[in-house]
């Protein structure tokens, strides 16, 4: 599995609501996406959760490959590009990666993306973040949980979707769902 991410930082006084309608309308256009886990279409508007910035950025889960080279190359992301700009797309290798039943009734989403030290230990950092990934899940807290690491930029992200929005961290960007694209049952 890959989780990906691209972001469009917009002026401060840019209107939301233009993305708020952009996900409308556009949202449902990935649900059944070809090897897609889940995208969530998340924004935040500046001074909301504490953010600096008014944000469009969607995440992704995809289960193969051939979903994130499918959408980069297709019309859709041409149309989005058009309009917002070439972003910089992160991706990371997946960890782990956990979905509730509940995922639809997701409003919230945090994402840290967090450095790791020289020569940490990969695989008890990889365990840690996997217990923390299954705790969040069996105690319903999140409704979704993914971890994963990039070994280019050595960072690993942990993304979580949320009933509710939690206590931030230090290094947590939180967002609003607009809209959850999954796959056909």
């Amino acid at each position: 599995m890959i989780a990906m991410q691209y972001s469009f930082t917009l002026p401060g006084d840019y209107d939301m609501s233009i993305i708020d309608r952009r996900i409308r309308d556009k949202g449902p256009l990935l649900d059944g996406f070809p090897n897609l886990g889940f995208k969530a279409y998340l924004s935040v508007g500046k001074g909301e959760f504490g953010s600096r910035d008014n944000l469009y950025a969607p995440f992704y889960l995809w289960q193969k490959p051939e979903g994130i080279s499918d959408f980069l190359c297709s019309p859709g992301f041409e149309a989005l590009t058009g309009a917002f700009g070439w972003p910089q797309v992160r991706t990371w290798i997946v960890w782990q990666a956990e979905v509730s039943d509940d995922i639809a009734a997701a409003r919230f989403a945090t994402r840290d993306i967090l450095q790791m030290k020289p020569y940490a230990p990969l695989d008890d950092i990889r365990r840690a973040d996997g217990a923390q990934t299954d705790a969040e899940i069996a105690t319903g807290d999140a409704l979704a949980s993914v971890s994963g690491f990039e070994p280019t930029t050595w960072t690993r992200v942990r993304f979580r979707l949320w009933r509710e929005i939690p206590v931030r961290g230090e290094h947590m960007q939180a967002y609003r769902v607009g809209h959850l694209s999954l796959p056909r049952a």
